[in-house]
């Protein structure tokens, strides 16, 4: 059903807002402004003040303009509605359709808070599930499982984040759907890229690099005939999984491996935008902290904070870590205006990598909690609380 909400963007322009401006105002993404009006999400609580007085308007009158919701096409897609209430009948134009949904979704995650994109996720992994469930044509059924198997991968994501990256039981569920549906499919990429995943729940979620490097190598050795790029990221991981019990020989060795992997790319790698210099530095700048070398993680970090500018999720991971490196050198003025950065992201996205990170950080900095700057970095801490 798509809908809009006219008052809310009749209201934007007589403030002398487009929607770009409105965005440029605010700090957030023009696309953000533009779901907010198709009515797919509504602001956060932390923007809502500023955007109210951008609008000239009160909070109760910016939520009347919120809740004002007007249909304007039920039916975007005949054939999606036809399918789900005969789903027998679902063909490749069904799957398309499906598809380029979780496209739209996955080019948010990025950019949106978990939390708000999860129904939209969630309702979407159903329909492809229950078509799959009850597709009549093989073929049909197979280029479905390939959706499902991308669908539960994004899912894992998002129900992860939106924990704080405290439910481990679901989000691993998700990823063993992926997994599953990726063998259906019969497409490697997938199914390493979930188990890649599914490495990172047992890395930063569980506490068990053991069992996190065993995940990641397991990745690495799925994608080894298919991608370069998935070979390489999953090689990170295992380094960083080195990282955190030590182990530097080890950690030194994988991440040679991984840097290899640059070495034999190709354009047929769907995964290549997942393996980027930035991320490899990224991985690289954890590895050095977690050995605890932050002279050596902080260069790599400051450089690898800038580069990621597009992806604010990534981005609030490296200042995150920028910002312990920095404590940890006592470089405390310095880490004050990284840490105010690193805040400043995950407001943006609340990624549960940033937001934790961010709350390590407010604990490295308890020793100087009477000083004002370390106050005002606690109260904008219980505020994203």
């Amino acid at each position: 059903m798509a809908a809009k909400r006219i008052r809310f963007a009749r209201r934007r322009k007589s403030a002398g807002f487009t929607q770009e401006g409105l965005a440029e105002h605010l700090g957030v993404e023009r696309s953000t402004v533009g779901r907010w009006e198709s009515a797919d999400t509504e602001p956060q609580a932390y923007i809502r003040p500023k955007l109210a007085g951008a609008l000239k308007v009160s909070r109760d009158e910016l939520q009347a303009l919120l809740d004002d919701i007007v249909v304007t096409d039920t039916s975007p897609s005949e054939r999606m509605t036809y399918a789900l209430a005969n789903p027998a009948s679902a063909d490749l134009m069904v799957v398309a359709y499906l598809h380029e949904q979780l496209r739209q979704l996955d080019e948010s995650y990025d950019q949106e808070s978990s939390t708000g994109l999860l129904g939209r996720a969630g309702q979407l992994h159903g329909q492809v599930r229950f078509l799959r469930e009850n597709a009549g044509n093989p073929r049909v059924r197979r280029a479905l499982y390939e959706v499902e198997a991308d669908s539960a991968t994004l899912m894992g994501q998002l129900v992860w984040d939106s924990s704080q990256r405290r439910d481990h039981v679901a989000p691993l569920g998700f990823f063993e759907e992926a997994v599953t549906a990726a063998r259906h499919a019969r497409d490697p990429s997938t199914e390493s890229y979930a188990t890649l995943r599914m490495s990172f729940v047992a890395l930063y979620g569980e506490k068990n690099p053991a069992h996190g490097v065993t995940l990641a190598q397991q990745a690495a050795e799925v994608a080894k005939l298919v991608s370069p790029s998935l070979t390489g990221l999953s090689l990170l991981h295992v380094a960083e999984g080195h990282a955190m019990t030590g182990a530097l020989k080890e950690c030194e060795d994988a991440l040679k491996k991984a840097e290899a992997q640059f070495d034999r790319a190709h354009p047929d790698d769907v995964a290549a935008p997942y393996y980027t210099v930035n991320e490899f530095n990224r991985l690289a700048g954890s590895c050095y902290l977690f050995l605890g070398l932050p002279e050596r993680a902080e260069p790599i970090l400051r450089m690898t904070s800038r580069a990621l500018a597009a992806k604010k999720k990534s981005q609030a991971i490296a200042l995150g870590n920028l910002t312990l490196a920095l404590i940890r050198q006592g470089k405390l003025d310095e880490a004050a205006a990284t840490m105010h950065r690193t805040i400043d992201a995950v407001e943006l996205t609340r990624g549960g990598g940033g937001l934790n990170l961010a709350f390590s950080a407010g604990r490295e900095l308890r020793q100087w909690r009477a000083e004002p700057w370390a106050q005002e970095i606690n109260d904008r801490l219980l505020a994203l609380m």
